[in-house]
């Protein structure tokens, strides 16, 4: 009857190999060149999304949409790590570099409200 915890031996569970989780292997970096889209209401970030995935440009929809002081498409410039609000910063430091013309997005609710985040550059 006890036999079901006796298969946890299986040693794929362990950590100190290499590629950690499936992130495309970005190398670490110390800041970002990142971009983001702020939005108070969910709805509103709703609708920014589905402009992005009609394959509007990022800081055209930023510059339509965002509800902060980025009015250059979104633009936050160089950001170094512990600058940004944690959350954002976790999902920040995630994403590929992509440009604005064909943007690898995400999304993190903060504080601050809904953000649609992509980063330009790293290192």
């Amino acid at each position: 009857m006890g036999a079901k915890n006796k298969s946890k031996g299986g040693g794929s569970n362990d950590d100190s190999g290499k590629g950690g989780k499936g992130g495309g292997g970005l190398k670490p970096a110390t800041s970002i060149n990142v971009r983001h889209i702020l939005c108070e209401k969910h709805s509103k970030k709703e609708e920014a999304l589905e402009k992005l995935r009609n394959g509007s440009k990022f800081d055209d929809v930023a510059r339509e949409f965002s509800e902060d002081k980025a009015r250059q498409g979104g633009s936050l410039g160089w950001k170094t790590r512990g600058s940004l609000d944690g959350a954002f910063e976790k999902t920040a430091y995630e994403l590929e570099p992509s440009s604005t013309g064909s943007p690898k997005y995400a999304e993190v609710k903060t504080g601050f409200g809904y953000h649609i985040i992509m980063v330009e550059g790293r290192k």
